[in-house]
C-alpha cells in the first residue's frame, strides 16, 4: 500500500490512478511516498526520509524546494500542457481586452447607473472613447512555443493576425504542433521591432527573469500591446511603466498584479485566472496522479523537472531496480558490476542523466535482496535505490 499526501484540496480524479485498495490518500498521510500539491509552499517542510515524489498540479514549481528535492533522490513532477487549453482562451480574451478597451468601457458604463432615459444617448455620445483596433491583420509575435504557445500562435490564426513564433529551444513534438501559418523568427529582437502585439509563454528562470526590460521594451514597435500570461517576473515592471508614459507600450495585460500595476491606464490586471476553470484543475490533477503512480509503481519518470525523462514498458511478472545516482563516469559499469556479483540477469536497462542527476532503471526476472540493494546502495555517487 502507497501513501501519497495532498497539500491541497483536489479534484477527484485522481483516484482514477490511485485506487483506494493500492494507495492510502489524504491529508494527515504520515510517511508518505508521494505528495500531491497545487499553490502550497513547501519550502519550509521537513522532508521524511520515505518521500520518492513530488506532483505539482500546474505548470510552475516555484512552491517546491528542487535542490533540496533532488539531493535527496525526490523527482518532482508537473502537469505542462494540463492547463494549456484555458490560459490560450484567456490569452485570447487578452488580446481583444489590450485593442477594444472593453474593461475601460464596461467600468465607465457602470457611471451612467441613475440617468434614467438618458442613457442611451450618453452611451452613443461617450463610446468614441473607447475605440481601438481590430486583430485581423495585425502581426502577434508568440514568444515561447511550448503547450501553450502552440495554442496560441495557432488559434491566432483564426483571427486573421499575422502570427510570428520565437523559441531557441523549441521540441519536435511541438513544431509538429505548430500551424504552417506561423512565421518563425531568429530572435526576439526583430519580434519586437516588428509586432503589433506580443505575448509571453515562457518559464521562469534565471536566463528569462526580467527578459522585457527596458533595452528590449526600447526597441519596440511604437504602441505595442504586450500580453503576459506565463510569470509576473518575466517582466520588469518599471521598465513597463517607462514605456506605457512614452507610448512604446499601449496596453499592458498581465496575470499577475503588483501594486504597482494596480490603477494604472492601459493596464489591465487579470487576478492569476489563467488555469482557473475546473476542467483545467481536472486534467493537471489527472496527470500528476498519474505520473507519480507510475513513478511508485513502475519506476517510470514522465514530465520531471529535476530529473531525467525515463519510460520503460514493463513485462508482467518482472521485478525492477530503480538507482537514483550522480552523472559521473564509470556509474553503469558499477552499478551493472555489482548486481552481477549476485547472479542476478539483467533483461532489460534504461540510463538517462539531466545537468548533474542521473537515473537508471533494471528489469530482471530475478528479486533483488537486501543484499543487493545495500551494496547498490554503497556505491560512491548512488543517492537513493529502490524496487518496483
Amino acid at each position: 500500500m502507497f501513501k501519497i499526501g495532498t497539500l491541497n484540496a483536489i479534484s477527484d480524479s485522481i483516484y482514477d490512478h490511485l485506487p483506494a485498495d493500492q494507495f492510502e490518500v489524504g491529508k494527515e498521510v504520515e510517511g508518505a511516498q508521494g505528495i500531491l500539491v497545487r499553490s502550497a509552499s513547501m519550502h519550509e517542510m521537513d522532508f521524511d526520509e520515505n518521500l520518492l515524489a513530488i506532483a505539482r498540479a500546474g505548470a510552475g514549481v516555484n512552491n517546491i524546494p528542487l535542490d533540496k528535492a533532488s539531493e535527496k533522490g525526490i523527482v518532482v513532477f508537473n502537469t505542462p500542457g494540463a492547463n494549456a487549453n484555458a490560459v490560450k482562451e484567456l490569452v485570447l480574451a487578452g488580446l481583444l481586452l489590450s485593442s477594444r478597451k472593453i474593461a475601460q468601457g464596461i467600468e465607465w458604463a457602470r457611471t451612467l447607473k441613475g440617468q434614467g432615459g438618458q442613457v442611451g444617448k450618453l452611451v452613443e455620445k461617450g463610446k468614441s472613447q473607447f475605440v481601438g483596433p481590430e486583430l485581423k491583420g495585425k502581426k502577434l509575435g508568440v514568444v515561447g512555443l511550448g503547450a501553450i504557445g502552440v495554442m496560441v500562435a495557432n488559434a491566432a490564426t483564426a483571427f486573421g493576425m499575422d502570427v510570428y513564433g520565437y523559441d531557441p529551444y523549441i521540441s519536435v513534438k511541438s513544431a509538429w504542433g505548430v500551424s504552417r501559418a506561423v512565421h518563425y523568427v531568429k530572435s526576439i529582437e526583430a519580434m519586437v521591432e516588428e509586432c503589433d502585439y506580443i505575448t509571453i509563454h515562457v518559464p521562469l528562470a534565471d536566463a528569462t527573469r526580467g527578459m522585457f526590460n527596458a533595452d528590449l521594451l526600447g526597441r519596440a514597435k511604437e504602441g505595442l500591446r504586450l500580453l503576459n500570461f506565463a510569470r509576473g517576473e518575466l517582466v520588469d515592471t518599471p521598465a513597463v511603466l517607462a514605456a506605457l508614459q512614452s507610448g512604446k507600450l499601449a496596453c499592458y495585460v498581465t496575470d499577475f498584479p503588483n501594486d504597482e500595476l494596480l490603477n494604472v491606464d492601459n493596464v489591465i490586471c487579470i487576478p492569476h485566472l489563467g488555469a482557473s476553470t475546473p476542467e483545467s484543475e481536472e486534467n493537471c490533477a489527472h496527470m500528476a496522479a498519474e505520473q507519480i503512480a507510475d513513478y511508485l509503481q513502475n519506476g517510470n519518470i514522465v514530465n520531471s523537472v529535476n530529473f531525467p525523462h525515463l519510460e520503460m514498458p514493463r513485462v508482467e511478472g518482472t521485478f525492477r531496480i530503480g538507482v537514483v545516482h550522480k552523472n559521473v563516469s564509470k556509474m553503469i559499469g558499477a552499478i551493472t558490476g555489482t548486481i552481477g556479483q549476485y547472479n542476478i540477469n539483467i533483461d532489460n536497462m534504461l540510463n538517462k542523466s539531466r545537468g548533474e542527476l542521473a537515473y537508471t532503471l533494471i528489469e530482471s526476472n530475478h528479486a533483488a535482496g537486501e543484499d543487493v540493494l545495500s551494496a547498490l546502495k554503497g556505491i560512491e555517487g548512488v543517492i537513493r535505490v529502490l524496487t518496483f
